[in-house]
């Protein structure tokens, strides 16, 4: 019996060193310490004995069988060793292998002038001032000077979602909102999406980005608007930029204006660009219309105010040379990453 429990320790011994990988090693475990294996079946042939024998036989097979059940928990060791050190391997990555430069993404133009108009407007004491873009006909238009059947409202090709709600056409309803919560002196910016019916071509698109202007307070001019618009083109285009208002009309302003630009081109000498005139248009404006006031509350004998809207599609054309609004919108990596 000592030789035969012997034998049976150095072949499981063996098994346990030749077993590769751990389902070899489960499978010899079986063989040797199953319900059917070979230290079981001995344990079982104790009953074949004399009973003088069955002890000290019993206590040799048990310590046989504890000792070698301690290599096979050793070597299990080691295989998951050797198995995570594979898999290690496999999965290393070089981080000293050379790679190409990574590419780097870059503001939108229409971001990069928005920003630097909030930085300028901020910088002359503006607020800047959020609103929704699903808007009420109340301050899309009403407050605004354009009552129901107003012929001003089939000029902006509106989005209709429901009889009284609207997709802003511009960002003016943002003015009304303030003008209604708060009491002068009012400066603020706001600059957002804003929708219009359009068909989409070089210079339209239903969906662009104004930046709106408004101040408030008491005795606002004419020439204060004049300046901080010189400001805004001067700051955007450089030193030489200067601007000219054309009489204009808009429903919420009175008296209301056209603002050109000096061509960026020619530098005013005239050219194809701004066909031959030295002036390119940029944005509207005027003092804000009497009865925008009182209808915001706002007493328009004591005070007075101008406003402004920008198309920041428009400028960022113009500072970039921009021919096709379309470009701004499609994602061309070639085209974006010229600002990085």
């Amino acid at each position: 019996m000592r030789e035969q429990i012997e034998k049976l320790r150095q072949e499981a011994r063996r098994a346990a060193d030749e077993a590769n990988t751990p389902a070899e090693l489960e499978n010899a475990r079986v063989h040797y310490f199953g319900k059917k294996g070979s230290f079981t079946l001995l344990l079982r042939g104790l009953g074949q004995m004399p009973p003088a024998e069955r002890p000290q036989a019993g206590q040799r097979i048990n310590e046989a069988r504890a000792e070698t059940e301690l290599w096979f928990d050793r070597r299990a060791a080691d295989l998951k060793i050797q198995e995570r050190a594979l898999k290690l391997k496999s999965e290393t990555i070089d981080v000293t292998e050379p790679r190409g430069a990574r590419k780097l993404g870059s503001l939108h133009p229409i971001s990069i002038v928005l920003n630097d108009l909030v930085d300028l407007f901020v910088g002359m004491g503006y607020e800047t001032v959020e609103g929704p873009e699903i808007e009420y006909d109340r301050y899309n238009f009403e407050l605004l000077n354009q009552p129901k059947n107003h012929p001003a409202r089939d000029a902006q090709d509106t989005f209709y979602i429901e009889d009284n709600i609207v997709l802003r056409s511009h960002t003016s309803p943002v003015q009304a909102r303030v003008m209604l919560e708060r009491k002068p002196p009012i400066r603020i910016i706001s600059a957002g999406r804003v929708y219009r019916a359009d068909e989409v071509d070089a210079t339209h698109s239903p969906v662009f980005h104004q930046l709106e202007g408004l101040y408030i307070d008491k005795r606002v001019r004419m020439s204060d608007l004049k300046g901080t618009l010189d400001i805004f083109a001067k700051r955007l285009y450089g030193a030489d930029a200067a601007t000219r208002f054309r009489p204009s009309f808009f429903p919420f302003t009175e008296p209301s204006a056209e603002v050109d630009l000096t061509c960026p081109a020619c530098k005013g000498g005239g050219c194809r660009v701004c066909k031959g005139t030295g002036w390119i248009e940029l944005l509207g404006s005027g003092m804000v219309n009497p009865k925008v006031l009182e209808m915001c509350g706002i007493d328009s004998s004591v005070y007075s105010g101008f406003a402004f809207g920008i198309g920041l599609e428009r400028v960022a054309m113009r500072r970039y040379g921009v021919s096709d609004m379309r470009w701004l919108f499609e994602g061309d990596a070639r085209l974006l990453s010229q600002f990085r």
